[in-house]
């Protein structure tokens, strides 16, 4: 259902408010460059931080950017059911494609609690999911079991998951028990040719925020079977999506957005605050080894 390069969306701000302009600019560019479908509110978009209000009237914008171009994959998921049921019944009404659902965090559910939370979104809302596993944020950890078992229980509305867990096992795991219908989508820039190599089927990128023409061509060269064209690729990428990570998302990358687009600045709202001055240099060196500069 999803795949290729799927930039999980920061979210502007100006003087503290949403910047709408820059946020709907945004989405637009991303199509434009190549990119396969998109992400508000995740990670990157600040989702702990912005208000209710805010998220559900970036779900809007973002449909509304993407004119039925692309999928757009809403960041809908809450550490309380009741919260995640309410994000994904508005992302549905406003036609997003999918819901991207976080494991709650914070309160440390078992796998059995996220047995029980997942199955009650996938009975409770006609919208597909994609799981997102990020352990070393939420603290709790999606096993492979009780992935397998929510596909199987559910497997028009499991349809995915996004595994920024770092253990690349897991991929064959979920692929043997599941084929190759389930999109496993990696969670990690850095990470995405060996996830391709081993059944990936996409990324969805920070990198892709402030390259997505390049992480679109590594993609598509990866998933077409060009291991020559993606490995060059990704080395020319390499650098900087290392360097993203060299301070608290998503400064780094807004950092970097307001060198290369200047149409989005580089405020963040706290408690994450701009990168520091060894991360400014190690982005810079990112986007000139990837000709961004």
């Amino acid at each position: 259902m999803f795949s290729g390069s799927i930039p999980a969306l920061v979210t502007p701000f100006q003087d503290g408010a949403i910047d709408e302009a820059a946020f709907r600019r945004l989405a637009q560019w991303q199509i434009a460059e190549g990119s396969n479908a998109l992400v508000p509110c995740g990670t990157t978009g600040e989702a702990p931080t912005i208000t209710i209000a805010e998220q559900h009237r970036l779900f809007e914008l973002c449909v509304d950017a993407a004119a039925g171009q692309v999928p757009v994959i809403a960041g809908c998921g809450s550490n309380d059911t009741q919260t995640a049921k309410w994000h994904m019944q508005v992302a549905k009404d406003l036609g997003c494609q999918a819901a991207l659902m976080v494991a709650p965090y914070y309160n440390r559910p078992t796998q059995a609690g996220l047995l029980a939370h997942f199955s009650y979104l996938a009975e409770a809302v006609d919208l597909p999911m994609v799981l997102y596993n990020v352990p070393g944020r939420t603290v709790t950890d999606i096993r492979p079991e009780t992935v397998i078992e929510l596909a199987r229980r559910f497997p028009q509305r499991i349809v995915g998951i996004k595994d920024a867990s770092g253990d690349m096992t897991r991929l064959t795991a979920h692929r043997m028990a599941l084929g190759t219908g389930f999109a496993q989508i990696c969670g990690n820039d850095d990470m995405a040719l060996h996830y391709n190599a081993g059944g990936g089927v996409g990324c969805i990128s920070v990198t892709a925020n402030v390259a997505p023409r390049l992480c679109a061509q590594f993609q598509a060269a990866s998933l077409a079977g060009d291991m020559a064209k993606a490995h060059e690729l990704n080395e020319k990428l390499f650098p900087l999506h290392q360097a993203l990570f060299t301070d608290a998302s998503p400064g780094p990358v807004k950092y970097a957005m307001s060198r290369v687009l200047g149409w989005i600045g580089e405020e963040v709202r706290l408690p994450i605050v701009a990168c520091s001055a060894e991360s400014r240099a190690a982005v810079d060196a990112g986007l000139a080894h990837a000709g961004l500069m």
